[in-house]
């Protein structure tokens, strides 16, 4: 879970020294990677409320950036604006050759990026212990997601594809910047940049704060080297938080050695060690279901059509996994990360031997 959490940074840090070259074109996008995750480095020594202060502004522009895409874009719909591609409408979702004009292969190949979207979705479920009453915000923080998927996700593309069509949303630039564009806002681009930016480098700071206590807590049980636990007079674990820095420089220096594809190599590395979680996860749950039916049985908030929707869920993490396999920068990471786990099972041996032998 600790090296899940390090490749999200890892990817971010890359994405974020790419958003740079936006306002500083001729740098080597390794460059203002680094002097991000210095900057994130030296935050994340400071005391946590730091970290909370940092995070809570990076969220706020998230937020109130993607609510003026939708107003704006709402906007633009019902007074029939039109764009030099045509007329902004709703019917733009359907009329360009229907839901999939280029086959099921695209819609298929994308589940890669869209679940990495969505990794750290399981620190909802992680919450329960340190939640004051987990019976009742554990339900209404699950039941919320699926309303903010809708609205931020769902929402956002929908209004995007009514404003442009996909045969004029343009690869090469933020379908993002095109929409405010059309809303007559200049900056646009500059705009939209700078909240990509905030993005990336909050997943980054998460990643590197939740690694290093990840560290530190791995060393309070004996799972990794004793220096890690110690603490400096803020209760901050500066070890582990230098530990985890240090790791995910390794994407600095892999983009200044291939900057062309390390940030797709390393999304779906992400992207299959999550689905390793989420599986092990399932695979818990019903494990629990199986050995304490009483308990379950009391639960007031139950996991629709189990067993069923468990072997559901772990089918489609098989197909993503093989999806992978169908192109070839995918395709180095779903080779690489069986490696990783087998240096794990080394190390765990190792480990299990040095305890035995002190013992």
């Amino acid at each position: 879970y600790w090296f899940c959490w390090v490749s999200l940074a890892m990817a971010d840090v890359t994405a974020a020294g790419v958003y740079i070259q936006y306002w500083i074109p001729n740098v080597e996008p390794w460059i203002p990677s680094l002097c991000i995750l210095l900057i994130l480095f030296a935050s994340n020594l400071m005391a946590v409320k730091i970290f909370g202060e940092l995070e809570f502004w990076f969220a706020l522009i998230k937020v109130i950036a993607i609510l003026g895409l939708i107003g704006g874009g709402l906007y633009l719909i019902f007074i029939g604006y039109q764009t030099d591609v045509g007329p902004v409408s709703f019917s733009n979702l359907w009329s360009h050759g229907g839901w999939f004009p280029n086959g099921w292969e695209g819609f298929v190949l994308s589940f890669q990026m869209v679940v990495f979207a969505f990794t750290g979705i399981e620190l909802v479920g992680l919450t329960a212990g340190e939640t004051e009453n987990p019976k009742k915000v554990i339900p209404q923080a699950i039941n919320n997601i699926p309303i903010r998927i809708i609205i931020f996700y769902v929402g956002a593309l929908a209004i995007i594809m009514s404003i442009y069509p996909w045969t004029a949303v343009n690869a090469d630039s933020s379908p993002f910047v095109q929409v405010f564009k059309a809303a007559g806002i200049v900056a646009a681009a500059a705009i939209v940049n700078f909240i990509v930016l905030t993005s990336a480098a909050s997943a980054c700071n998460s990643g590197l704060f939740s690694t290093s206590r990840m560290v530190y807590t791995l060393a309070r049980e004996g799972n990794a080297p004793r220096r890690m636990f110690r603490l400096r007079s803020n209760q901050v674990p500066m070890n582990a938080v230098v530990f985890s820095a240090l790791v995910i420089f390794i994407a600095v220096i892999m983009q200044y050695i291939m900057p062309e594809n390390v940030f797709i190599l390393i999304t779906s590395v992400s992207t299959f060690c999550f689905i390793f979680i989420w599986a092990i996860i399932l695979v818990c749950h019903m494990k629990y279901r199986k050995q304490h039916p009483e308990l379950a049985k009391q639960n007031p908030f139950k996991m629709p059509l189990y067993p069923l929707m468990n072997y559901v869920i772990l089918g489609f993490y098989f197909l993503v996994l093989v999806s992978l396999a169908f192109n070839n920068e995918t395709l180095i990471a779903l080779l690489f990360t069986p490696v990783w786990f087998g240096m794990l099972w080394c190390f765990y041996k190792l480990q299990t031997l040095k305890q035995n032998y002190g013992n």
